[in-house]
């Protein structure tokens, strides 16, 4: 059976919501997945939610009705899959805690905007990442409040040159987490669609998506 995927879009313009939504859209549809792209939250609260073997949101900030917000958790708990990166996920809803409490973060800054920074494949005997080594990147380097629980995949390293009272801080980049009965993945990557050019960054989301969804049957 085919499975599909919802991948919703809209809020803040900087982070071109509608052409990275539509790449996301293109990977999971090679990747066999029936793809319904939406723009707005609207979706949220008419779709069967349930009926998603994934969830991509590509919002950022936003405003969205809490009953809409309850539907997206409660088919998570369920068992759909949820995924994403950057600001698309993890700074969507920052009214929301709810919506929060299921990514597992929530951004809060980028000392220095766009910069250089290193990416840390941590070797903790997880296979996901796989075969991807450490990595130089250029973009937003998040600092993002976390949930304990998660299970970090990749780190970043803070130099201090932007914020010093952050310096050597380990930040994690790539995590994933169980809510409920579904499966939540996301990495900080993907500021701008340019990003998805970066091999390693496109290749971390896209085994991320396919770990997210619901496997089929």
């Amino acid at each position: 059976m085919t499975r599909k995927a919802l991948v919703f879009f809209g809020g803040w313009d900087g982070h071109e919501p509608g052409p990275t939504s539509e790449i996301v859209a293109d990977m999971l549809a090679a990747e066999g997945f029936d793809v319904t792209r939406s723009e707005g939250t609207g979706i949220l609260g008419e779709a069967d939610l349930s009926g998603f073997d994934l969830i991509v949101p590509v919002v950022t900030m936003s405003d969205v009705e809490a009953d809409a917000v309850k539907r997206l958790t409660a088919a998570v708990e369920a068992g759909t899959g949820l995924a994403g990166f950057h600001g698309g996920m993890a700074d969507t809803f920052r009214k929301n805690t709810d919506y929060q409490f299921m990514v597992g973060g929530q951004f809060v800054a980028h000392p220095g905007n766009v910069i250089d920074y290193h990416v840390e494949i941590l070797q903790n005997g997880d296979t996901l990442l796989d075969g991807i080594d450490d990595f130089d990147y250029h973009s937003e380097q998040y600092y993002m409040h976390v949930d304990p629980r998660i299970e970090v995949l990749a780190t970043t390293t803070f130099s201090g040159e932007h914020a010093p009272w952050v310096k050597d801080t380990q930040m994690p980049v790539v995590w994933k987490h169980g809510y409920g009965q579904g499966r939540v993945f996301y990495s900080a990557l993907g500021h701008k669609a340019a990003e998805f050019d970066h091999p390693q960054m496109r290749e971390i989301l896209r085994r991320g998506l396919l770990w997210a969804a619901r496997k089929a049957d």
